[in-house]
């Protein structure tokens, strides 16, 4: 574990838990949230943000310490996507790009048709593409080849908090694709996310389950040591179920 640093694309990360820069109280909030989090990159909604403005999350947060990810949250459209994607590199001189194209309001489901195309447009306009997406592996097989950098499959609906329900979708893409794949979206607890981590998932992105937590400061700080927790279980091999108990005791030679 001594040099377990993750590379995704041109981007190198001592640590696989990644935090977004939404929904904090204040800004104070938000520093104190990152600094307990041992976080390397935070996202940014590229849309919600008022570059014009003095006082906005790009002041608060160190690019020194931070690598940001701007994202396309927001967004309906490959269109609409693209667009955003260019002012973001534009505003802040990256061609990082965490690509999210809604197709339900409601639910906050990604449009997988359109995350594809616009994917493969950001990608051919030199943009490193992580794609926020369903854990579809057809799908994420089209991203992969359209040139994006990672897969980011939900485990959940976004701010749902409910971990991952379907296991068995993320273990089949996990052994499938070649690209690193980053949870994204529906983790609630650090219990999840070290769940995630141990089935093998190279990160896990997170805002919600911090930012609504009673104190997200100490939730931060819980979710750093969850992530690392089950990165280092994960490399550790756990051993397989049995069916039947077995001592950790032998039980050869024991006088009767």
């Amino acid at each position: 574990m001594s040099d377990d640093a993750l590379q995704i694309g041109s981007v190198r990360l001592r640590s696989r838990l990644i935090v977004g820069s939404g929904r904090f109280r204040d800004f104070a909030e938000l520093k104190a949230v990152l600094d307990a989090s041992g976080a390397d990159m935070v996202t940014v909604a590229v849309r919600r943000v008022d570059i014009q403005s003095p006082e906005n999350v790009l002041h608060h947060v160190d690019p020194a310490r931070f690598r940001l990810l701007p994202n396309t949250s927001g967004c309906f459209g490959a269109d609409d996507a693209v667009r955003t994607a260019l002012l973001a590199r534009e505003a802040l001189e990256t061609n990082l790009i965490k690509l999210e194209v809604i197709g339900d309001p409601r639910t906050l489901m990604p449009d997988t048709i359109e995350t594809v195309a616009a994917a493969a447009r950001l990608v051919k306009a030199g943009f490193e593409v992580w794609p926020y997406t369903t854990d579809d592996l057809n799908v994420a097989l089209r991203l992969q080849d359209a040139g994006c950098v990672a897969v980011m499959p939900l485990a959940a609906p976004i701010g749902s908090g409910r971990g991952i329900l379907n296991p068995a979708a993320l273990e089949l893409l996990l052994e499938t694709v070649s690209v690193p794949v980053v949870v994204d979206a529906g983790i609630g607890t650090p219990s999840q996310a070290a769940a995630a981590m141990e089935f093998g998932v190279s990160a896990v992105l997170m805002n919600t389950a911090i930012a609504a937590a009673g104190d997200p400061i100490a939730m931060a700080h819980a979710m750093r040591l969850a992530v690392a927790a089950g990165r280092c279980g994960y490399l550790a091999k756990p051993m397989a179920p049995q069916k039947y108990a077995s001592a950790s005791s032998p039980l050869a030679g024991i006088s009767r």
